[in-house]
């Protein structure tokens, strides 16, 4: 793994990378070896898990995913090896009650700022666990590791001052692993892989109007993570864990 090539290539695992390696705005990176962003934790192997321990260091793994799905896959092997995993939906188990965007509004763009109508404290939450006072390497992952993930990951991002097409273009990378995703899952299920994958890739026009719409409502995400609780300490750190000079 390096700051280029910031895939992980593990048995168990279509789509977990690295956010390190990113340019800030006014020079600097995000630092490898801090965040990764990943699929489902569900099919990773015991040598997957090693790496992820041993290897990376993990010591947190936020779940974004319901209470459903998390009840009918069980616990991941990364939890049972005592990685203390947290879980934080992004979605009310009760169903959701999108935001009113306007008829014309790409209906992913309404799932995507449904995450933050819906479920702000969780959002916080998890943004909060990222900038904890002595927090080591995490990983975040929802179910394949796009949506719920890339959200998060995005406001992130944006709060510790990545640029903002730089922050899409990693948003949009994990296009290119959902075949892989599809394919795992269907083997293992016994499903059929669809027909056509196109309405399961993520746009990278989505994200950017996500970014556009908290810088103009909120001054960026860390905009809208002060108005939602998180205090400037937590959003100081952050910065200071995420970024390098």
């Amino acid at each position: 793994m390096t700051a280029v090539d910031r895939w992980l290539e593990l048995e168990g695992l279509d789509n977990v990378r690295d956010v390190g390696g990113l340019p800030v705005v006014g020079g600097g990176t995000t630092r490898s070896g801090v965040l990764l962003r990943s699929a489902s934790l569900h099919y990773v192997t015991p040598a997957d898990v090693r790496h992820l321990v041993e290897t990376f260091g993990l010591s947190l793994v936020l779940d974004l995913r319901t209470t459903r799905e998390i009840d009918r896959d069980g616990p991941t092997a990364v939890a049972t090896a005592g990685v203390e995993t947290v879980a934080l939906s992004f979605i009310p188990e009760e169903g959701r009650a999108l935001p009113e965007t306007g008829d014309d509004t790409d209906p992913l763009l309404r799932n995507y700022l449904g995450y933050l109508a819906d479920r702000p404290d969780n959002v916080v939450e998890a943004v909060r666990r990222l900038a904890a006072p002595q927090a080591g390497p995490a990983l975040v992952h929802c179910a394949a590791g796009k949506d719920r993930t890339g959200v998060l990951v995005a406001l992130v991002l944006d709060t510790v001052g990545v640029e903002h097409e730089a922050i899409v273009d990693d948003y949009a990378l994990s296009a290119t692993r959902v075949e892989a995703l599809f394919r795992r899952w269907t083997t293992i299920e016994g499903g059929e892989m669809p027909a056509d994958l196109t309405p399961h890739l993520p746009r990278a026009e989505v994200m950017a109007a996500v970014l556009e719409t908290l810088a103009r409502e909120h001054g960026g995400a860390a905009g809208w993570l002060r108005a939602n609780g998180l205090d400037d300490d937590a959003i100081a750190r952050l910065r200071e864990r995420l970024t390098a000079s």
